[in-house]
């Protein structure tokens, strides 16, 4: 590449394209003091590749998470991750493994069946044929005459063990939900961050045009200034 296509970087010496180039004053104060705290000789008249400045806005949003939290969880390290590698996490979310362990599943079948109105018709027909059973088939001198001694025993040693199982499948779906919101406070904190990082670039767009606007004028003047020259000779 020839001089014209490429510049120095004020914090590193190295060549980079033209197009990369970035000038301290259309960069963020917040970030420019970033940078200033490792090289303090950065000014507004410096130049900052694109590829340098967006590892300074990890940077920021680095220090930004830990002012807020006060620890970079591994969380947050997942969400700059995210930003750099620009990964979504609507996927990951989407797109859950069942990773439930066989007494697991089995729990939550429990509690799916004994929480429906199936169990609670099939349970009434039992009861109302064991009681029936007993009392008219059997005139009362069956397996469980009145007052139904075995079958008391039975609902007790059913209500006993259904209310662990139910327990074990709550306490699950608990984990899960914590889970839940666990990434859904993963992608608004994302959303946020990349709205900062969106609220930045138009920053620079708006100062890169204004720059080249301003070129452009003394462009046109000194050619103005050119042909009035022209005209007066």
């Amino acid at each position: 590449m020839s001089a014209t296509t490429t510049f120095k970087s004020s914090i590193s010496g190295l060549e980079f394209p033209k197009r990369e180039e970035i000038l301290g004053k259309s960069i963020r104060s917040s970030i420019v003091a970033l940078i200033k705290d490792e090289h303090p000789d950065f000014d507004k008249e410096s130049c900052i590749a694109m590829s340098e400045l967006n590892i300074y806005r990890e940077k920021y949003i680095s220090h930004f998470l830990k002012s807020e939290a006060g620890e970079l969880t591994d969380l947050h390290k997942k969400i700059i991750k995210s930003l750099s590698e620009d990964k979504s996490f609507v996927s990951k979310v989407e797109d859950e493994i069942d990773n439930r362990t066989f007494g697991q599943k089995i729990a939550d079948g429990v509690a799916d069946f004994g929480g429906s109105w199936k169990f609670i018709i099939l349970f009434f027909l039992f009861i109302l044929v064991w009681i029936a059973s007993n009392v008219f088939l059997l005139l009362n001198k069956g397996f469980d005459p009145y007052p139904f001694i075995l079958l008391n025993l039975i609902l007790s040693c059913l209500a006993a063990l259904q209310a662990p199982v139910i327990m074990m499948s709550q306490n699950r779906q608990e984990e899960k939900d914590r889970e839940r919101a666990k990434k859904d406070y993963m992608i608004n904190l994302k959303s946020e961050l990349e709205i900062r990082m969106l609220d930045e670039k138009l920053d620079h767009l708006i100062m890169h045009q204004q720059q080249e606007l301003i070129e452009i004028q003394k462009v046109q003047i000194e050619m103005m200034n050119d042909i009035l020259e022209k005209i007066k000779k």
